[in-house]
């Protein structure tokens, strides 16, 4: 006969199962054969079978238990394998008739043959050792204490021997093929160290050492909240070798031994008494969560796995270093200890343009012979849409090895409704850097001299993503010169003394052709190059709407470039057409739009009854009737804001002009202001202006004033 463990709880006879049905005879069997030739006590199988407290009967319901096994036993074997003893049953088979021999077997090979260089024999032998397990080991048996115990270490078992496997895979340079794997299983492992320094390996290795990072900053949060605890120091040297871009070695030693047990079924048995007396059986992870296992799905649990037979207890962690200490440890002077974030979000893989801004703000940032005491600051401003975020995320992946201590990145909100309380950005860049809870002040001002104070003597990169002002960005500034800052926003930030400004425009033709070929193909754009270049200015070069016309044209790749710019260019909503998923460009105007007074809305929508070409502020005083220093101040709050941008002087007066899609969204919004109301007269939005002006309004709400003033004729 042949005896199956790892999994549902088989004994095959000429490949049929013939293993009891009930409960509690499966119990009993399961035991037995896990303890095979060994004597195992009536009081165990007493206890196994009612941990709640055995009947009365109990002693005469296990001997009938016994009875109906012998009997299968002996239909199927052809002789007498199970026999009592004073004090108990044995059952004599032997070892080779179990699966969870042969792969005990195996896995041991397996690791010899990895220890001995050659890894692949190991994956070879390995993989087939793994595929033994049909599911998690005695998952259809109910389990009490000693069987619970058993099933435990079989899984952490199955866990080593996986580890193995991985690292045979990672010595043959299976990278790319282990992501995905390696992915799934750290999500259901979130505190397995190994999994997730074997899948950093994997990534880096790949090409991503940008998610690796990721990934260690996930494991850390994890940790750090279910545990109170960092990783392991070898994780924490794996992270920094990743930030300084240094040579990766082999992942993390998992190659203990994978045995699960002494041999003999005496020592088997002196063994799980000593475990018994010393430690209790906890509840096996296939029952506290079913299908516990790292190949199947299963959280990892936060309690140590059950020692093996005569493993002599860990040692305590020694203390962390200064590289990566753990929250809350202070040196000597009661300062706290700081870890090493790495927050960047992905850099876009498909990047385009912009060479000479990324070279002129990374030797800002960086420069060859640093000077001064401040932290350098490089402000990158613009329109909605125009890839600020793009380009600050780019820049600060191209710059981190330069700055070792770590990044920290942050969304500010700043352009939307909801901005950040700058308080919590604090709180959370404090708690980054490895300051506790416990130490971090409850005022904005104090929380900023602890940011300056923690960041004095480091070399960290901070990006500050949509911020509105440079009042809030003041706080967030670290303290040292070796620190560097990337901000960005949609409006100019002046006040921030030595920093790099740039005022960020759209793609030229060239690099929105490149941008729309990493999207659909080179050659899709080369069989079409008027089209092509059609879509280019449709989208006024602005990157946010190029990615949106061009995911439309990668889904449908036989649609021609023309008939795609000849729809765009008839729609009559065009700003609705540049929506793709997430992406919105109308969005981006919404919130501009929004973050103005009624007054300012008002100006914007009518500013677009003037050429668009050019008009000056003369001109916008003549159509608004208001009084010229008023008009200015209006029209340089638009500059400041990208809403308009002066495009020439003309005897010391400034010419000015909305960029083009920026003009079809104020002009959407006076023709919405303009449209009949369904209860009469125009739109809801009409009026923003000061009474004072009554006659515009007078006109705008009759849609057709008469002819011959100024305004009017323009209209």
């Amino acid at each position: 006969m042949e005896f199956r463990v790892l999994g549902p709880l088989e004994m095959l006879d000429e490949g049929r199962n013939v293993a009891p049905t009930a409960p509690k005879p499966r119990q009993v069997i399961a035991l037995l054969i896990m303890r095979r030739n060994a004597v195992v006590q009536t009081t165990e199988l007493i206890d196994e079978l009612w941990e709640g407290g055995p009947p009365v009967s109990a002693l005469t319901t296990l001997q009938t238990y016994v009875y109906k096994l012998r009997k299968i036993l002996m239909l199927h074997g052809g002789k007498e394998l199970l026999h009592t003893r004073p004090g108990g049953y044995v059952l004599e088979i032997p070892n080779t008739s179990i699966d969870l021999h042969r792969v005990e077997h195996a896995a041991s090979e397996g690791q010899a043959s990895l220890e001995n260089g050659n890894p692949t024999r190991a994956l070879e032998i390995l993989t087939e050792a793994l595929a033994a397990w049909r599911a998690p080991a005695l998952v259809d048996v109910d389990q009490g204490g000693l069987l619970s115990s058993y099933a435990t270490r079989l899984e952490e078992f199955r866990s080593r021997t996986l580890e193995l496997r991985i690292e045979a895979d990672l010595r043959l340079g299976h990278h790319r093929e282990l992501v995905s794997e390696l992915k799934s299983l750290v999500l259901t492992h979130p505190l397995h160290e190994h999994l997730h320094a074997s899948l950093m390996i994997a990534l880096h290795r790949s090409g991503r050492r940008h998610e690796a990072l990721e990934i260690f900053r996930l494991l850390r949060r994890n940790m750090i909240e279910d545990l109170g605890l960092e990783p392991g120091e070898e994780l924490r040297q794996l992270h920094q070798a990743l930030l300084a871009d240094a040579p990766i070695g082999p992942p993390l030693e998992a190659r203990q031994t994978v045995r699960l047990a002494p041999s003999s079924g005496a020592a088997r048995h002196a063994a799980e008494r000593h475990t018994a007396e010393h430690h209790p059986p906890e509840r096996p992870a296939t029952e506290r969560n079913p299908g516990a296992s790292p190949g199947n799905g299963a959280r990892h649990t936060d309690t140590a796995p059950p020692r093996s037979p005569g493993q002599e207890p860990e040692p305590a962690p020694e203390p962390a270093d200064r590289s990566a200490p753990t929250p809350g440890a202070a040196e000597g002077n009661g300062t706290p200890q700081l870890t090493v974030p790495a927050e960047l979000p992905a850099d876009v893989a498909d990047f385009t343009g912009r060479t000479g801004l990324v070279e002129r703000l990374g030797a800002h940032l960086t420069p060859a012979e640093p000077h001064g005491t401040a932290s350098r600051v490089a402000v990158i401003a613009g329109m909605p849409g125009v890839g600020k975020t793009a380009l600050a995320v780019h820049l600060a992946h191209q710059l981190r090895h330069r700055f070792q201590d770590g990044q920290l990145h942050v969304h500010l909100n700043g352009s939307s409704a909801a901005p950040r309380d700058i308080r919590e950005v604090l709180h959370e860049f404090l708690h980054s850097l490895g300051v506790p809870d416990s130490l971090i002040p409850e005022g904005l001002e104090e929380r900023s001299k602890l940011l300056r104070s923690t960041t004095a003597s480091r070399r960290l990169l901070l990006v500050l993503d949509d911020a509105s002002s440079s009042a809030d960005v003041r706080p967030l500034l670290p303290g040292g010169a070796q620190c560097a800052v990337i901000l960005t926003s949609r409006q100019r930030l002046p006040g921030l003394a030595g920093a790099q400004h740039v005022d960020l425009d759209a793609l030229a033709c060239p690099q929105g052709l490149d941008l729309l070929a990493s999207l659909i193909g080179r050659q899709r754009l080369e069989k079409e190059p008027e089209a092509a270049d059609r879509l280019v200015a449709l989208g006024d070069g602005l990157p946010l709407a190029l990615r949106c016309i061009g995911g439309r044209l990668a889904a449908m790749p036989g649609l021609p470039l023309t008939r795609v710019a000849d729809q765009l260019a008839r729609s009559r909503d065009f700003l609705a057409e540049l929506r793709l998923g997430d992406l919105d460009v109308k969005a981006g105007f919404d919130t501009a739009y929004g973050r103005l007074t009624r007054d300012e809305q008002a100006v914007f929508r009518l500013l677009t009854m003037l050429p668009a070409e050019a008009f000056t502020a003369d001109a916008a005083a003549r159509l608004l009737g208001w009084e010229l220093p008023r008009v200015e101040l209006v029209l340089n709050s638009f500059v400041n804001c990208y809403l308009i941008r002066i495009v020439r002087y003309d005897h010391h007066d400034a010419h000015f002009a909305y960029p083009p899609l920026t003009w079809k969204y104020a002009r959407s919004r006076l023709d919405a202001t303009l449209a009949p109301h369904p209860r009469g007269g125009i739109g809801e939005q009409r009026g923003g202006l000061p009474e004072r002006h009554g006659h515009l309004r007078s006109a705008l709400v009759e849609g057709h004033a008469q002819q011959g003033s100024g305004y009017v004729s323009v209209f």
